[in-house]
């Protein structure tokens, strides 16, 4: 190439500007190998769902979000090591972070957890995903004094998501073997909640299985804007106190499309208690759809707001129920149970104001809780005794407003005509309702 003298003078700047040009790149390429560093040691337990992980395939999940795999913060997934301090690895690490995270339990794994506390407030929204399955210790020496109340459970959390298509299995048979409940001669202990949600806000719980719990199986306390779906809940009819969902002074509850299967109340609602709405629920074996029981020990219950709509009941030992101690204080009011289908229910409808679960007689007095505007409609199917509908109420404090519209309740088999009692209560009927209600009252 041939280049004039007026072209030349400008060779020297060009190769001033290509040097300029050089160093720019190269410091560019050190300044970003740099922060990849940095971000790789900062995240060095926690991955991005957009790498993908088999997992999450087809979760509904934010690409933002980190996960933090129960695996990399040293859990076996084996059944036989404890792997209670990776998970709560996990959860710490999930937990202190700024941006919203996963804690992941792979599948096709079993992981051991003694009792744990996975406690917030959190710097961002939270969700374990549980796809493996959470198995408790096998020997009632693995539990101590100070934990023998609680499993798993989550303290004040917001935010939180605990969802998965994995289990939860509480070993409970070693617990239910030595139950008083089982055996009377046995003295009565304290066993463990399989899950409890303690002052928790914000919170969804959806697609687990709980399975076998020691006792109950999910109590919900002292939480805010709660959504329970989609559960499946399994434990023997036989086993003690093994009541489904335990919800206590929580506010705006919503559960739906729960099945549940146990040796205790499908649902058992307690004190405090106020703005739940409970929908398309199966539940039997179990004790039914409970409210209560309230105002034990002489104390003061509050529940108000309830609605149960849409559940079927099979075989159960009630259908729904109100249910308050002998001497307590308080109110129940503004309940519906509606749209309900029971198959061979021992109680399909019982108010019991004159509960006495209690190894002596409960002494007899004149204070009891307030039940008021409960209403039952659409109620239909069998009853495993002739007693279909009873109002037990108290003398002192009757039932009030107590409404029964398009019931139709028959005797299973060839039992004759379903019978209705009523005492103390204040009630009104519309529409067909069999059995003809309170046909004798005192």
């Amino acid at each position: 190439m041939h280049c004039s003298s007026s072209e030349l003078q400008y060779i020297p700047a060009l190769e001033k500007m290509a040097y300029n040009v050089l160093l720019l790149s190269s410091a560019y390429v050190v300044m970003s190998f740099f922060l990849c560093s940095v971000h790789a040691k900062v995240n060095l337990n926690a991955s991005s769902l957009t790498s993908g992980d088999d997992n999450l395939r087809g979760r509904s999940v934010k690409s933002n979000q980190l996960v933090f795999d129960v695996r990399k913060h040293g859990a076996y997934g084996d059944g036989l090591h404890d792997d209670s301090k990776a998970l709560a690895k996990a959860w710490s690490a999930a937990c202190s972070s700024s941006q919203p995270s996963i804690v992941l339990v792979p599948k096709g794994m079993k992981y051991l957890t003694k009792h744990i506390t996975l406690s917030g407030p959190c710097k961002s929204s939270i969700t374990l995903m549980i796809e493996g399955t959470l198995v408790a210790p096998p020997r009632k020496s693995d539990w101590s004094k100070k934990t023998i109340q609680h499993w798993i459970m989550f303290n004040g959390v917001r935010g939180l998501t605990v969802a998965g298509h994995g289990a939860i299995n509480g070993n409970g048979k070693i617990w239910w073997q030595n139950s008083c409940k089982t055996n009377s001669k046995l003295t009565c202990t304290k066993a463990p909640t399989a899950l409890t949600f303690s002052s928790c806000s914000n919170l969804k719980v959806e697609n687990l299985k709980l399975v076998n719990s020691q006792q109950i199986h999910m109590s919900v306390e002292d939480c805010t804007d709660v959504r329970i779906l989609g559960l499946t809940i399994t434990a023997p009819g036989t086993s003690p106190n093994t009541d489904g969902i335990h919800i206590t002074r929580s506010k705006k509850v919503h559960v739906t499309g729960c099945t549940i299967k146990t040796g205790d109340d499908c649902m058992s609602i307690e004190d405090g208690t106020e703005n739940l709405h409970v929908k398309k629920i199966v539940c039997g074996p179990g004790h039914g759809i409970s409210i209560g029981s309230l105002g034990d020990h002489n104390s003061k219950a509050r529940v108000n707001n309830v609605t149960v709509d849409n559940v079927r009941l099979y075989g159960t030992t009630n259908g729904a129920r109100i249910k308050t101690w002998q001497g307590g204080r308080g109110y129940a009011k503004n309940i519906v149970f509606q749209n309900m289908i029971m198959e061979n229910v021992w109680n399909p409808i019982i108010i019991d104001q004159n509960y006495c679960d209690s190894a002596t007689p409960c002494k007899k007095q004149t204070s009891a809780v307030q039940v008021s505007n409960v209403s039952f409609k659409n109620i239909r199917g069998t009853s495993a005794s002739k007693e279909a509908i009873k109002l037990d109420c108290s003398r002192n404090v009757p039932c009030q407003d107590i409404n029964l519209k398009d019931v139709k309740l028959t005797v299973k088999g060839d039992g004759g005509d379903a019978k209705s009692t009523c005492r103390n209560a204040k009630w009104k009927k519309s529409g067909t309702v069999i059995p003809q209600p309170c046909a004798s009252s005192n």
